[in-house]
């Protein structure tokens, strides 16, 4: 009886899953309530629909325990409701014996979420202070939330919840002020009664941990627009910097670009003191979440108030003192400096949305961007319209409910990867189509000219780059760059038939686009070249992230520029020959000054020295350096591999813990994992490590995890940025299983290995 009674609400759960269809259309990936007539008349959903009728509150209640996920095992969602709406049809009888199968199997399956557009959408969640952004935007602006879609939200909030009541920075992380509040609030706002045991839970959380004064600074931002905090708490956020010379090394424009569009926006809100009118929430919320009255909280006080869970980077003494003189300086500032500043500040936001087609760079800056809007033009002006409009780009549906990407999507990066893994062994139909399709995607998502602006507002040329989403998104990115010029190059090889080839000249300038990012130091950073000098941390805001006022040099956006670089040598050996040697020689000093004495690399981007160990061989070999078949490797390609052999697990695999990157020293996960085994294995082959039984372990470890249908199995997060802040990439589960065995299969030939 149990047993028909979990088939029936399986099979009920599929059915409520596919009321959402995700539409695409040149990257763009949106979610749509779309149920199907059958679902529309059994729970009487016929426009207007008003949910507080017995169907529609009867189908609510049935779609919140559809996405009622357990998170004890793993709170990372494997993205199972993308895949059962694109993959369900898909059916392998057997698991692969071979490896070659085992490729095979996984590239049947993972074609099958492929786009016509030639990308792969997917989860790229994880961070759990962006929802509640959205959320607080949607109430002070008196924008609905569809209902089944703040049915899905609230889901997600409840779904990660920690047992001890609070939510953390992300999915994986410990609770903290900042997740807790910002939670609680959003819960509130999306109509939760304070008595409902998840929301007592919290606020007891809350207020045994000092109440929500020890919100970081961005929650009291949030909560200062919402009228649940008072601005007098807040650290100026003195829109009169934007006035300064711009040569000064404190001028905003110099500063990391998603630092400047996210505190552009809120530069804005604070000068303007955007808040909300008072409401009875609102009062409720004030004498909810602090442990004395409202009315006699030391705001002042509240200001260096931090709860000691949040901090990641202390405010340093410099940020203090320079705080002290101008919050003096708020008190008494010039009113037509403010006002010029204000000015100025609204432009860079209006033309931030015109250049990315009202998506903005990333989702914090998204939420406040509208909210600017909003506060200067109306909620009827053509402008919010557009960017509310935009909102849905940013979230995604899981089986965990809905929740709020850390960008668009990461469409290109993933596609551009898969591509280079499907080009390790390119041998069957299959793979030909699939990468004529990814090639697709790379020609159409290519950035041909500069947007307006750029060098006004303080943009690094676009031209001849590539994003890390859409084109659309428009914001080109050192490594995504390199890898849709590697891919490009590499479909050039195969001589694959496309309809439109990406021409010589666009080659060329995606080529001299990786030269202009290269920094002096001889490194690349992320979207720009770095603007003012490293001491510029030490003003560091945020408290919960770590170096984000500048564009630092990375190990991982060095490396693919430096393969991108040599790999286009190799094609156009007569352009700028010199130019790129000298580049490459440059990029490898860089390289061998970021190893550590143990041989690894630290990694910024994901998870972490596995990672980062895998790009810094790769830049080495691209630059020239002996890899094991010449019989004297470079040292450095030597210390790298013993590093990662002293690694290994006895099942074969690799594991790192997200606490890699917290605290920058190599630290186990529990059970060894997918992605950080692959990173390892490709990193041991590139360098032709001589002991083979360790690739092979390593790749049995593999095949042996992967699904009777093809895919792998959803683990632990592996994205990071800013150290202390996680981030997921559902596609590393097949992208990177897949690389490994294609490299397998083209170094040592196809194997049984069951």
């Amino acid at each position: 009886m149990n047993e028909l009674l979990e088939i029936s609400e399986k099979k009920n759960t599929l059915t409520l899953w596919k009321c959402f269809q995700l539409r695409t259309s040149k990257g763009r990936q949106q979610w749509i309530f779309e149920p199907k007539p059958e679902i529309k008349n059994q729970y009487q959903l016929h426009a207007p629909i008003n949910w507080n009728e017995p169907g529609p509150k009867q189908f609510l209640e049935e779609l919140d325990h559809a996405f009622t996920f357990d998170t004890t095992q793993n709170p990372n969602a494997a993205d199972r409701v993308l895949r059962h709406l694109y993959a369900s049809s898909l059916n392998i009888t057997k698991k692969g014996k071979t490896i070659q199968e085992a490729f095979e199997n996984g590239i049947l399956f993972y074609s099958q979420l492929q786009t016509a557009d030639g990308n792969w959408p997917g989860d790229y969640g994880g961070p759990m202070f962006l929802l509640p952004g959205l959320i607080i935007t949607a109430y002070v602006t008196n924008e609905k939330i569809e209902e089944p879609f703040q049915t899905l939200m609230r889901r997600y909030i409840l779904n990660h919840q920690r047992n001890d009541g609070g939510w953390g920075l992300h999915i994986e992380g410990e609770s903290t002020m900042f997740g807790t509040v910002m939670h609680y609030v959003s819960l509130r706002l999306m109509g939760m009664k304070a008595e409902e045991p998840e929301l007592q839970k919290a606020r007891t959380w809350i207020l045994s941990n000092g109440g929500a004064t020890g919100t970081p600074s961005w929650g009291k931002f949030y909560l200062s627009v919402l009228g649940v905090y008072d601005w007098k708490g807040c650290d100026t956020l003195l829109p009169e910097l934007w006035l300064l010379p711009r040569w000064l090394p404190i001028h905003p424009g110099r500063y990391w670009c998603h630092t400047r569009m996210v505190y552009l926006p809120m530069s804005y809100a604070y000068g303007k003191k955007i808040i909300m009118p008072e409401n009875d929430l609102v009062r409720a919320l004030r004498s909810e979440i602090y442990t004395e009255p409202y009315e006699q909280i030391n705001w002042k006080k509240a200001r260096n108030t931090i709860c000691v869970k949040d901090v990641y980077t202390p405010k340093s003494n410099f940020l203090k003192i320079l705080y002290s003189f101008l919050n003096t300086y708020e008190r008494f500032h010039i009113r037509w400096l403010r006002k010029k500043a204000l000015r100025f500040a609204l432009q860079y936001i209006e033309t931030e949305d015109l250049q990315t087609n009202y998506i903005n760079i990333g989702p914090v800056n998204k939420v406040i961007n509208s909210l600017c809007v909003w506060h200067a033009h109306g909620k009827d002006s053509e402008a919010f319209k557009k960017h509310k409009e935009r909102w849905s780009d940013y979230l995604w549906i899981a089986e965990d409910g809905m929740k709020m990407n850390g960008y668009n999507g990461s469409q290109l990066w993933d596609t551009m990867f898969a591509g280079q893994a499907i080009l390790e062994n390119p041998i069957s139909d299959k793979s030909k189509e699939v990468l004529k399709n990814i090639y697709h995607y790379a020609e159409i998502s290519q950035i041909q000219e500069d947007p307006p602006g750029t060098k006004e507002f303080f943009r690094h040329t676009s031209k001849g780059g590539w994003p890390f989403s859409t084109l659309e998104h428009g914001w080109p990115i050192t490594d995504c760059t390199s890898e849709g010029l590697k891919t490009s190059l590499k479909i050039h090889e195969l001589q694959i038939p496309v309809k439109n080839k990406i021409s010589d000249e666009r080659l060329h300038w995606s080529a001299d686009l990786i030269l202009s990012f290269q920094n002096k130091d001889g490194g690349w950073a992320s979207y720009e070249n770095t603007r003012a000098p490293r001491w510029l941390e030490k003003m560091n805001p945020s408290e919960v992230f770590g170096d984000i006022m500048i564009d630092y040099s990375y190990v991982e956006c060095s490396s693919a520029s430096m393969q991108a670089l040599a790999m286009f040598s190799k094609h156009y050996p007569n352009y700028k020959k010199y130019e790129i040697q000298k580049s490459l020689s440059r990029g490898a000093a860089f390289i061998r000054k970021k190893q550590r004495e143990d041989g690894s690399w630290l990694g910024s981007w994901a998870v972490c020295f596995t990672y980062a160990t895998w790009f810094g061989v790769d830049a080495l070999l691209a630059a020239g350096a002996n890899n094991y078949s010449t019989g004297k490797p470079d040292e450095a390609i030597q210390k790298a591999c013993e590093f990662l052999c002293s690694k290994q697990r006895e099942d074969g695999g690799w594991g790192e813990s997200y606490q890699s990157s917290v605290q920058k020293k190599y630290i186990e996960s529990k059970d060894s994992q997918i992605v950080n085994t692959s990173w390892a294995l490709l990193t041991l082959m590139a360098a032709d490590y001589p002991n083979k039984e360790v690739i092979e372990r390593g790749i049995k470890f593999l095949v042996k995890k992967q699904e009777l249908n093809g895919d792998w199995p959803q683990e632990q997060i592996s994205g990071v940025f800013n150290f202390n802040c996680m981030i997921t990439y559902s596609a590393y589960r097949n992208v990177f299983p897949l690389w490994a065995l294609g490299r397998y299969l083209k170094k040592y030939g196809n194997k049984e290995l069951l």
